[in-house]
């Protein structure tokens, strides 16, 4: 692996080979990276093959390099600024609060055996 590369800085490389869960590129002659399906574009992939054809030259970001295992993660993403979002940030939807209300009589929770003899006499009227 070559001394050169370290995490932070862009490259450009060559797509070499595509796979369903990531695009191997070459660093140069003897180092190759992965850009992991989710650091190929903002928002979702769900196949790569629609941005990526083996020959391209893309620009990449070091995202890791681990020396021990041989591997440089990529990032293809990281290269390029995030599109502003059409409108503003979505925030969870509050659900509205259930309303319980309870008889006189009923405390907590009846079991199903109370409840089955509740129902075997409502059935039969």
């Amino acid at each position: 692996m070559s001394e050169k590369i370290e995490t932070g800085s862009v490259l450009t490389g060559k797509v070499t080979g595509i796979q369903p869960y990531g695009a191997f590129v070459a660093l140069d002659e003897n180092t190759q990276g992965l850009v992991h399906i989710s650091e190929i574009t903002h928002g979702y992939v769900k196949d790569i093959n629609e941005h990526l054809k083996v020959g391209d030259e893309i620009k990449v970001k070091v995202l890791s390099v681990d020396e021990d295992a041989g591997k440089i993660g990529l990032s293809i993403r990281a290269t390029e600024e995030a599109p502003e979002q059409a409108n503003k940030p979505k925030r969870p939807r509050k659900r509205p609060a259930a309303i319980i209300s309870q008889d006189e009589d009923s405390q907590g929770f009846n079991t199903l055996k109370d409840k089955l003899q509740e129902w075997i006499a409502q059935s039969k009227m």
